[in-house]
């Protein structure tokens, strides 16, 4: 039964209804029902309210899939790129970034621009952490602690890198036509740029899947739900680039 639900407000009812329409699209991805995923924006309060125990979408997702290697890939126009962090306080990304969770966010975004983009050899940025990727570690040393390291280990393995980069110069008009997508250390550094460019337009991909999700890059907007003011483009962009992908 739909549950009576008030616009824009944040309900106990609501995110229980919302996470069971989350769980139902999964079960029909498993059976075969659906090619992907075109998810709406979710309120985590909501959620919460609801039972949700997981940070976003992405997580619960990969959760839900079985799988502990998955990323965000963001995308427009302009620009593909993934932060190696995700949904963490600015205050705990050096608690949870290392050389295995680069490595693995590396090769994640690899084998999406060659499976599903069909990009032979992509060229992946790699960002640095501190201001100027570090200055040779005299402004922070997780770049030549374990960034570099990382970098140098898999080119050797044959993956096309770039890094690491300072992250106030990697976007800008020349530099972004040089690479297939940007792996960043954490989500505003990647999420920025992007969403500067082209914030209507941008679109979340979920990485590392066995099975397709998309979704708008932006929130729910409580304070204009059902004013017919919200802008559809991030959505409708969503719809056609699951489907684009479901194709192949």
């Amino acid at each position: 039964d739909v549950p009576n639900i008030t616009l824009g407000t944040a309900t106990e009812e609501g995110g229980k209804y919302a996470l069971d329409s989350l769980k139902r699209a999964v079960s029909d991805l498993k059976y075969g029902l659906i090619d992907a995923i075109v998810t709406a924006p979710i309120n985590k309060e909501a959620m919460q309210l609801g039972g949700f125990q997981h940070p976003g979408h992405t997580e619960y997702l990969a959760h839900l899939d079985g799988r502990k290697t998955y990323g965000m890939m963001l995308i427009n126009k302009y620009l593909k790129v993934v932060p190696a962090t995700i949904h963490i306080p600015i205050r705990d990304i050096t608690k949870y970034l290392n050389a295995e969770l680069i490595e693995q966010t590396i090769k994640t975004t690899h084998q999406e621009l060659t499976s599903r983009f069909s990009i032979s050899n992509p060229s992946i940025w790699i960002s640095g952490l501190n201001p100027h990727a570090g200055e040779s570690g005299t402004i922070g040393d997780e770049e030549q602690e374990f960034i570099i390291p990382i970098i140098n280990k898999l080119r050797l393995k044959g993956f096309n890198l770039r890094g690491p980069v300072s992250a106030d110069t990697m976007f800008y008009g020349k530099k972004r036509r040089n690479f297939d997508a940007a792996v960043c250390m954490y989500h505003d550094q990647a999420l920025i740029p992007i969403k500067t460019l082209d914030f209507h337009g941008s679109v979340n991909l979920t990485i590392g899947l066995i099975f397709i999700r998309t979704s708008p890059d932006h929130g729910t907007a409580f304070d204009i739900a059902g004013k017919n003011l919200a802008n559809p483009t991030s959505t409708i962009e969503a719809i056609k680039l699951a489907w684009n992908l479901a194709k192949k």
